[in-house]
């Protein structure tokens, strides 16, 4: 396909109706909503910023700046790669076992997964922006509490979604 091609097809995903997708739902893309209210974002920034300052035995503005700068790198990257990881997830191993169990999409295997998938891409996101934006020193350890931090911010959206279900 040439550029012209890639052009149209590009225009043409830009007309289609959101409504036409309005039905198209995998736990990813609802875990992601509530990880992108302003409450989880809060609370999530206050937990990685204790855990960053200690972690890096940073000052609170230095903690502060890159707390937020690795968050907002995290969230504009996540908009994209959480909703890839869980449909790719969706797609392979998922489609496995629930072709296997007879199960649907909304099953406690998937929903693991994608609390695990949203650690991970996040804290990736994160763990790179501290080691080459902020020349922070990250090893396996620095890593794995960036992801402990992650964890509990992300669990807090994930409940979320149990404790007030969204609306379908």
């Amino acid at each position: 396909m040439g550029r012209r091609g890639v052009i149209l097809v590009s225009l043409s995903l830009c007309i289609i109706s959101s409504h036409a997708l309005a039905d198209v739902v995998w736990p990813a893309l609802l875990l992601e909503t509530r990880m992108l209210t302003w409450w989880a974002i809060g609370l999530g920034l206050l937990i990685e910023f204790l855990v960053v300052r200690w972690l890096f035995a940073l000052t609170l503005q230095r903690a502060a700046i890159a707390t937020l700068v690795a968050n907002a790198a995290s969230t504009v990257l996540g908009v994209l790669l959480l909703p890839i990881a869980g449909f790719a997830w969706e797609f392979f191993p998922g489609f496995i076992y629930m072709l296997l169990l007879h199960w649907g999409t909304f099953n406690p295997i998937t929903w693991a997964a994608t609390f695990l998938l949203a650690c991970l891409v996040n804290t990736v996101v994160e763990a790179f922006i501290y080691k080459h934006v902020f020349t922070l020193r990250v090893r396996w350890r620095e890593f794995f509490w960036v992801c402990v931090a992650n964890a509990l911010s992300i669990a807090v959206a994930f409940a979320s979604l149990f404790a007030a279900p969204p609306e379908l």
